[in-house]
C-alpha cells in the first residue's frame, strides 16, 4: 500500500484535480486504461462503502435485535443525502467521527497493552505463510481510504502542501493503528474466543474493560464503518465526474449543482449502486471485491507514476517528489500482484471482469470521443526511437568492408541487372569492399556438382562477359562467376558466410504470402542469412533525384537509412523521410516524431526532407507520397500469416505497387515482428 500511497501523492501535487486515481492513470497510460481504472477505483468505494455498512450490523445486534441490512440502507440514504449538500458538510461530519474514532483506539490500545498475555501469540503464523497473504489481501480494503484525499484533490487547498501530508500522515498512522488493535485484540482475548467472533473489539474489550467497555467499543465500531462509507460515498462520485469531464462517460455526471456546489448526479447515482450492493451482495464477497479492485487500481497508480518520471513532459513538474524511484513502484506492482493471486477464484474473476468491462465501455462509448494519449506511450514512443537513432549511428560509425554479393538468377536481363549492379556498387562505395555479382544454378539432384561446375558454358561465357561491360560502363568494380548447386538458397547463405560479404542483394518478385528472391521464400533468407539482405524490387531507373526512407509503423530501421544514405551521397539525391499516422494522431505523436525526423536527419550526410502522412488508408498514402521518387527504401521482416492478414504488410505492398524501384531493407539484428511488435506500431506510433 505505502508504494501507491508514495506515487499518488506526487502525482496529486502536480495534477490537483477531482478524479485522483483515474486522472493520474489516464495521463500517464492513455484513455483506454484511464477507462478500467476509471470504473475500477468507482468499484473499489462502492464495495468498500457497502461493506462498511453492512459490517456495522454486527456490532448493532449487541444493543438490539435490529435488521442488518434495513439499517444499512437507512444509512446509506442518511450519507447520500449528506454529500448532495454540499463537501464542507461532508467533511465537518467525516472529521468529527474520525476524531472520536482515533480517541478511542488509542484508549483500547493503552488500557488494552497492559493486559495482553504473549501466550496467545503462540504460534503466530497459526496457518502459515500462506495465511499470511491470504489474510492481507482479504483485508487489503482497510487501507484504501488514506488515498482518498487525491481524488477531490482541486477542493484541497495548498495541494502541494496538504496532500503529500495527509496522504503520508494517514499512512503511518493507520499503519501504527491497524497493528496495534490486532495485536492488544489477540493479547487479550482467550485462547480460540476469536475463532467465530463476528465482533472482535467487543470481545477483546470484555476482558479488561467489562461490560462497559464491550457497549464503549461497540458504539465506536458502528461510528468507524459510517466514517468509511461515507469518505467512500465522496470520493468515489468524483470517478464518474473527472471521467465525464473526459467524455468517457454521459455528461450528465459532469453537471454540478449551483445550489450546493456538487455533481448531484454523479452522487445520487454512485450512492444508489451501494444501495443496491448493500440488499443483494454478501458482505464478505463484498470485501473480497473491494480489496481485489483496490490492488488492482494500485497496481494501476505505481505504473502511472513511472510513465510519468520516463516520459519528460514539460508540465508535470510535482510538488513533491516520491523516493525509492523506482524501485518503490517496482516492489508496490509485484506486490500487489502476488496477493491478489492469493484471494481465490472469485477476486481473481472480479479484477479481470472489471478490465473487460473497462474495455468494452471505451470501445463502445470512449474511443470515437476522446483523442488524447498517455505520457507511457509518448515515453515509449521517444525511447523506442532513441534506440533505433542510436543503431543508425552505430552502424554509420562503423560502416564494413565485406563487400556486396549480388545473388543472381540465370533468367536475369540486361536492365534489371544493371539496377542491381548500380545499387550494389554504391553501398559498396559507402560501406566498404567489392561487388560480387555471383549467378546461381540450381540442377537436379542426380547430377554431380562436381561435373557441373566443370562445365564452362556458353551461357556462363556470355554472363560474365555482358556483366564486365556493365560493371564497366557503371564505373563498379566487380568480381564476376557462376555457382551451380543442389539448393540455391543455401548456396547463396553458405558462400555470403565464406566470402564475409555485408550485404546479399537480390531481385524480389512479389509471391503469395510476401516475396521470392530466386524462387526460393524470402522469409527464409531474413531467417538463415547471417549478412544484411536488400532485396529489390527492380524497375526502370535511369536516374536518381530523389529516395523516400518509408518507415511501416515504427523507427525506421538503421540498415534502410544507411542504404537510402549511400545511394544518396554517390547520386546527388535528396532523402525525404515518410511516415504515415492515423487521422487522429496527437500532438505529443506528431511532435515526437518530428524530432525523431530531425535526429535521423542530423546523421545523414545528404540533403533531407521529412513528411508525415495523416490518413486512415496508410498504404494509399504512402504510394502517393512515393509517387514523385525515383527509388523507396522501406525496411522488412519475416511474415506472420495470421498477424500479418490482421494487420497488413506494408512493405511488400509498396514494393508490389509503386511504380519505382524498391528496395527492403532487413538488418542482420532485425526487429522480430512479434504480436506486441505489431501492437506497438498499430497504438504507439
Amino acid at each position: 500500500m505505502l508504494p501507491a500511497a508514495l506515487s499518488k501523492a506526487e502525482m496529486a501535487t502536480a495534477m490537483p484535480e477531482s478524479g485522483g486515481t483515474y486522472l493520474f492513470i489516464d495521463r500517464a497510460m492513455g484513455p483506454l486504461p484511464g477507462t478500467i481504472a476509471g470504473l475500477d477505483a468507482w468499484f473499489t468505494l462502492l464495495f468498500k462503502s457497502a461493506f462498511a455498512l453492512v459490517g456495522l450490523g454486527a456490532y448493532l445486534l449487541l444493543f438490539a435485535p435490529l435488521p442488518t441490512k434495513p439499517v444499512a440502507i437507512g444509512l446509506g440514504v442518511v450519507l447520500l443525502i449528506m454529500n448532495l449538500l454540499g463537501v464542507k458538510q461532508t467533511g465537518r461530519l467525516q472529521a468529527t467521527i474520525v476524531s472520536l474514532v482515533l480517541l478511542a483506539l488509542v484508549a483500547f490500545i493503552g488500557t488494552g497493552a497492559i493486559n495482553v498475555d504473549s501466550v496467545n501469540y503462540n504460534p503466530f503464523f497459526a496457518h502459515g505463510g500462506g495465511g499470511v497473504l491470504e489474510a492481507a489481501g482479504f483485508v487489503f480494503v482497510s487501507y484504501a481510504g488514506v488515498t482518498k484525499i487525491a481524488s477531490v484533490a482541486e477542493e484541497v487547498e495548498d495541494p502541494g502542501r496538504n496532500i503529500p501530508l495527509s496522504v503520508l500522515g494517514s499512512t503511518g498512522l493507520i499503519i501504527a493503528v491497524y497493528t496495534l488493535v490486532v495485536y492488544v485484540i489477540v493479547g487479550v482475548s482467550p485462547p480460540g474466543g476469536l475463532e467465530d467472533a463476528l465482533t472482535p473489539m467487543a470481545v477483546a474489550a470484555s476482558q479488561f474493560l467489562g461490560a462497559p467497555g464491550r457497549i464503549g467499543i461497540a458504539v465506536i465500531a458502528v461510528l468507524a464503518p459510517v466514517s468509511m462509507a461515507n469518505a467512500g460515498v465522496l470520493s468515489s462520485s468524483r470517478y464518474p465526474l473527472a471521467m465525464s469531464r473526459d467524455a468517457l462517460a454521459p455528461p450528465a455526471f459532469g453537471r454540478i449543482s449551483e445550489r450546493f456546489n456538487t455533481p448531484v448526479y454523479s452522487i445520487t447515482f454512485t450512492g444508489t449502486i451501494v444501495l443496491v450492493l448493500i440488499a443483494f451482495v454478501p458482505v464478505v464477497s463484498l470485501a473480497k471485491l473491494a480489496s481485489a479492485f483496490q490492488l488492482l487500481v494500485f497496481v494501476f497508480v505505481n505504473g502511472a507514476l513511472i510513465a510519468f518520471r520516463e516520459s519528460g513532459l514539460e508540465w508535470y513538474d510535482p510538488a513533491y517528489t516520491a523516493p525509492g524511484y523506482p524501485w518503490v513502484q517496482l516492489f508496490g506492482t509485484g506486490g500487489g500482484l502476488l496477493l491478489l493471486t492469493q484471494m481465490g477464484p472469485l477476486p481473481l474473476a472480479g479484477a479481470v471482469g472489471i478490465v473487460v468491462a473497462g474495455v468494452i465501455w471505451y470501445r463502445l462509448y470512449g474511443r470515437a470521443r476522446t483523442e488524447r494519449e498517455g505520457a507511457a506511450l509518448d515515453a515509449i514512443r521517444r525511447t523506442t526511437d532513441e534506440y533505433s537513432l542510436e543503431g543508425v549511428r552505430t552502424l554509420f560509425a562503423d560502416g564494413g568492408s565485406g563487400g556486396v554479393l549480388v545473388a543472381l538468377g540465370p533468367d536475369i536481363d540486361t536492365d534489371r541487372e544493371t539496377t542491381l549492379l548500380r545499387i550494389a556498387g554504391d553501398i559498396a562505395t559507402q560501406r566498404g569492399g567489392q561487388v560480387r555479382a555471383i549467378r546461381f544454378e540450381e540442377v537436379p539432384d542426380q547430377v554431380t556438382l562436381s561435373s557441373a561446375s566443370a562445365e564452362h558454358t556458353a551461357a556462363d561465357e556470355t554472363f560474365e562477359r555482358e556483366t564486365a561491360v556493365l560493371a564497366d560502363r557503371l564505373g563498379v568494380p566487380v568480381d564476376v562467376g557462376e555457382i551451380v548447386s543442389h539448393d540455391v538458397k543455401h548456396a547463396v547463405a553458405n558462400y555470403a558466410a565464406e566470402t564475409g560479404v555485408d550485404v546479399i542483394l537480390g531481385e524480389w518478385h512479389p509471391d503469395v504470402f510476401g516475396g521470392e528472391l530466386l524462387g526460393r521464400d524470402d522469409d527464409w533468407y531474413i531467417e538463415h542469412a547471417s549478412t544484411d539482405l536488400v532485396f529489390v524490387r527492380a524497375r526502370e531507373l535511369d536516374g536518381i533525384e530523389a529516395i523516400a526512407v518509408v518507415s511501416d509503423g515504427g523507427p525506421y530501421d538503421p540498415l534502410e537509412v544507411l542504404v537510402a544514405n549511400a545511394l544518396a551521397v554517390e547520386s546527388g539525391a535528396t532523402v525525404r523521410f515518410l511516415r504515415a499516422v492515423g487521422d487522429g494522431a496527437s500532438d505529443e505523436q506528431l511532435e515526437a516524431i518530428a524530432a525523431y525526423h530531425e535526429a535521423v536527419a542530423r546523421v545523414c550526410a545528404v540533403p533531407t526532407e521529412s513528411e508525415t502522412l495523416a490518413t486512415n488508408n496508410e498504404v494509399e498514402a504512402l504510394l502517393e507520397a512515393a509517387a514523385t521518387v525515383d527509388l523507396v527504401v522501406a525496411s522488412t521482416s519475416a511474415h506472420h500469416w495470421l498477424l500479418d492478414v490482421v494487420f497488413g504488410t506494408v512493405p511488400d505492398q509498396l514494393a508490389t505497387n509503386a511504380r519505382a524501384t524498391v528496395l527492403l531493407t532487413h538488418s542482420q539484428a532485425p526487429r522480430r515482428r512479434t504480436f506486441i511488435r505489431y501492437l506497438l506500431n498499430e497504438y504507439v506510433f
